[in-house]
């Protein structure tokens, strides 16, 4: 119900603001970047919310999960949809810290919540990352206020307001605004999963339910990489479009080669889906930092159609866990003749996230591809393109290796068996082929949500 809400209030604050522009009340601020992504937050929220009667009733079945505790899951997951929602609607950038810092603390007690020594790391963990992250946020907020305050020509009243901070950029001082810019990069990267502070984010996404990992990979990485593109905005009007540029090149780079590395030999499949996140918020930060309406368009594309697939591969993944009892790679074999429709929807959802069609993730990644060596936004960044092309490549070539040996073969003995054909639960499979069927229709046609991305674009880009 609380997915679906929010799905029918983004569409009509989406046809609202491509009608008649931003809106701002009560320090809410609703502009098209805003409505793009309360629709993702919906969509990943909706296809999470359909699986998840279905996951926890095999949990607390199997006595791995409370009734008290799955009830406890439901209300976390509600206010982390709440924090979420209040990120991408903060007319001020401290607002908007403030509850991206809240959806750590809710996602902690989630990824916690099975309380086995590895669940309890991984929060801890996750905890003491994104916090550094985040402190480093707020230290480069209270520099961003210093240098807007300390503006000429009285353009320092607006504080931290977003809009009132674009407006003023030009005047900021380049030395505060520089040092602010890296920090704010680094602490909402760190929340986003980009290299160096990504580490929190395998064992985080594999400890956690399945519902809870498809909306932290879905949702929070898309809000807290949402949050970079808002200061991107700021920066380039400061400091000039180069320096951000190099910064999320580099991250870009680094977290591809990070999750190509780590994927070679991987030995558990949620961990291999987690990797493949930190993969596609590299090929974000290269959009992103290629520029211009076209690169951030795909960007955005590129969003939405991740947070489908994963959810999907994810909501897959968890119901592989509770039929073989195991997420290693190598004690699952033969899902194709032993779980047909679940092994499709795993193998389908593998090759949407490695860019084949008619996935929307394919249109994006080409779209991201054909900007950066065309020049993006008038600088080429087309050495960057051919570097992640080769490690996407790599990462590609290792999921499909991973994958086919737990879909094909015949099924072994011991764990990772499964005693004979078994269907699956009706909501799992309609969360299944509604996340894919999505992704798809995306990847042909962005339909009423196309003159959305292409204002949040220009949103981000101050195209005309």
């Amino acid at each position: 119900g609380c997915a679906a809400a929010v799905l029918a209030v983004a569409a009509g604050l989406g046809a609202h603001v491509v009608a008649d522009g931003p809106v701002e009340v009560a320090g809410l601020r609703v502009d098209a970047l805003s409505a793009f992504m309360l629709v993702v937050i919906g969509a990943v929220a909706m296809v999470a919310a359909i699986a998840a009667p279905a996951h926890v009733a095999a949990e607390v079945d199997a006595g791995r999960l409370a009734p008290s505790t799955a009830r406890r899951q439901s209300v976390l997951v509600h206010a982390f949809l709440a924090a979420t929602a209040l990120a991408v609607l903060a007319a001020d950038l401290g607002v908007l810290w403030v509850a991206v810092e809240a959806t750590t603390i809710v996602t902690a007690f989630l990824v916690g919540q099975g309380r086995t020594r590895g669940a309890v790391e991984a929060a801890w963990k996750y905890v003491v990352i994104c916090s550094t992250g985040i402190a480093l946020a707020l230290l480069g907020l209270v520099l961003l206020n210093h240098a807007a305050a300390h503006a000429p020509l009285g353009t320092g009243g607006h504080g931290l307001d977003w809009a009132g901070l674009v407006t003023a950029a030009p005047g900021l001082d380049p030395g505060v605004t520089r040092i602010a810019v890296v920090l704010l990069v680094l602490g909402f990267g760190a929340k986003a999963g980009l290299a160096p502070l990504h580490a929190w984010l395998p064992d985080a996404h594999s400890q956690a339910p399945a519902p809870v990992s498809a909306l932290m990979s879905g949702v929070l990485l898309a809000v807290s990489f949402s949050a970079i593109l808002r200061v991107k905005v700021i920066a380039d009007a400061a400091l000039g479009p180069g320096f951000v540029r190099a910064l999320l090149l580099g991250a870009a780079l680094v977290s591809l080669a990070v999750a190509a590395s780590l994927l070679l030999a991987q030995r558990d499949y949620k961990r291999m889906l987690a990797y493949s996140s930190i993969e596609h918020m590299g090929l974000l930060a290269l959009g992103a930092g290629i520029g211009g309406a076209a690169a951030t368009a795909a960007v955005l594309l590129h969003v939405l159609g991740h947070g489908l697939v994963k959810s999907v591969a994810f909501v897959g993944a968890g119901r592989i866990a509770q039929l073989t009892g195991t997420s290693r790679i190598d004690r699952v074999r033969g899902l194709v003749a032993t779980q047909p429709g679940l092994a499709a929807a795993t193998g389908l959802a593998v090759l949407a996230l490695l860019g084949l069609p008619p996935f929307s993730l394919f249109a994006s990644e080409f779209a991201i591809v054909r900007a950066g060596l065309a020049g993006g936004d008038g600088s080429s960044a087309g050495w960057a393109v051919v570097v992640a092309l080769g490690l996407v490549v790599v990462i590609g070539a290792a999921m499909l290796r991973h994958t086919g040996r737990m879909l094909l073969g015949p099924a072994p003995d011991g764990p990772g068996a499964a005693a004979a054909p078994r269907r699956l639960p009706r909501s799992t499979a309609v969360a299944l082929a509604a996340g894919l069927l999505a992704a798809a229709v995306l990847g042909v046609t962005a339909g009423p949500l196309a003159e959305l991305i292409t204002h949040a674009a220009r949103t981000l880009t101050g195209a005309p």
